[in-house]
């Protein structure tokens, strides 16, 4: 019984059905949905992604497997004898690894970010928040033709067995069942969970890549990329590790686009000016060769060091689909400091009057800052 399931490809469909149904259940007999921010458009975008990733899902598979046919046909169910042992942690690995990259690239390159940026529009999580994507961006989704390219070479058990698990971590570190926030509470358990945030995405480790603003010394939008393993963040110096969750979620400066011009982007554009998304948008930059003096609370800032925020100096979340991130720096008490706001100072955030150097010798638009400016050090003043 076990054996023909496993073998069966569809046993992967019913597994993700399953795994939503049941924390789709926990979400709405928990009362998790009492006050919801969701409306319509949140549901029309959610269940519309659902339904657009199955028909990118059998779109690839088909394709996979009718040109592989065509084209390599003795490679058809040709690695079929592989030991699952082998065969599910290559699955899953290339799979995830995959994954990551892609869903890093999306935060780093405006044209991916595009398609992303439906995902984080949601202002509060649930287990159907994963398919808030355009459909371009489930058709590039490297997960549709790995699946496809691994049922064709005969793994099918694998690729079954890599999916379920999959889903299970995608979809709880989704939910608004946080699960994990109940563990951290038992002391003796605090080494377990270490062992198992540093191997698998958990929800605290996902909720902070959907905060709002990294202002909050918990969310990091652009770090914690990972789907179902945290080891690629650790390996490339994108995790952040705080067993906390952001209060706030969601875009800094969102323009609540229609949930068909989220999905079906770019033949359906917003209507919402302003928007990354509406017709005709460009970013345009806010930087000037003059320094700012402000007065700031106490607290946690972040300074803008990509050049576009329309909230200059401070960071608005137009760094998206850039490489540059902003800096979070700490002010330990009320006070006025001159901020720069040409982005090429060597003492960010703070003026070091390189803007005078570049008058007179450079025209505007200012060159634009390196992505080496990028910094995860934490200022105090």
């Amino acid at each position: 019984m076990l054996s023909e399931l496993i073998n069966d490809p569809n046993t992967g469909k019913y597994a993700v059905l399953i795994t939503l149904l049941f924390f789709g259940a926990i979400e709405t007999f928990g009362g998790h949905f009492k006050g919801t921010k969701r409306t319509v458009h949140d549901w029309l975008l959610e269940f519309g992604g659902f339904v657009v990733l199955g028909l990118c899902s059998a779109f690839g598979l088909f394709s996979v497997i009718y040109l592989g046919k065509l084209l390599l046909p003795d490679a058809y169910y040709s690695l079929a004898g592989l030991s699952l042992w082998l065969a599910v942690p290559l699955y899953m690995f290339t799979d995830d690894i995959c994954q990551y990259w892609y869903h890093r690239s999306a935060h780093e390159y405006d044209f991916l970010w595009k398609h992303h940026r439906p995902h984080h529009a949601a202002e509060e999580m649930g287990v159907m928040v994963a398919f808030r994507n355009s459909f371009l961006y489930f058709l590039m989704l490297p997960n549709v033709w790995i699946a496809a390219v691994f049922t064709f070479l005969g793994m099918i058990p694998a690729t079954v067995i890599g999916l379920i698990v999959k889903q299970l971590v995608v979809a709880s570190s989704h939910s608004t069942f946080k699960w994990d926030e109940y563990i951290y509470k038992i002391k003796f358990l605090s080494p377990v969970m270490w062992v198992i945030e540093r191997i698998f995405v958990t929800p605290a480790f996902h909720y902070a890549h959907h905060g709002k603003s990294k202002a909050d010394n918990i969310s990091d939008p652009n770090g914690n990329f990972g789907n179902a393993f945290t080891i690629w963040d650790q390996l490339f110096g994108t995790a952040t590790f705080t067993r906390k969750f952001p209060t706030e979620l969601g875009l800094m400066d969102d323009p609540k686009d229609s949930w068909s011009s989220h999905l079906f982007y770019p033949f359906i554009k917003s209507n919402k000016a302003g928007s990354e998304i509406s017709k005709g948008y460009k970013k345009e930059s806010t930087a000037t060769l003059e320094a700012m003096t402000v007065e700031l609370e106490a607290g946690t800032h972040l300074w803008c060091q990509c050049g576009f925020s329309k909230n200059a100096p401070f960071c608005d979340g137009s760094h998206h689909g850039t490489k540059i991130k902003p800096l979070a720096f700490e002010v330990k008490k009320k006070r006025k400091v001159k901020l720069c706001n040409c982005k090429h100072t060597k003492t960010g955030p703070f003026c070091d009057n390189t803007h005078l150097e570049l008058k007179g010798t450079a025209d505007l638009p200012l060159p634009m800052p390196t992505p080496s400016k990028t910094s995860k050090k934490k200022e105090v003043v």
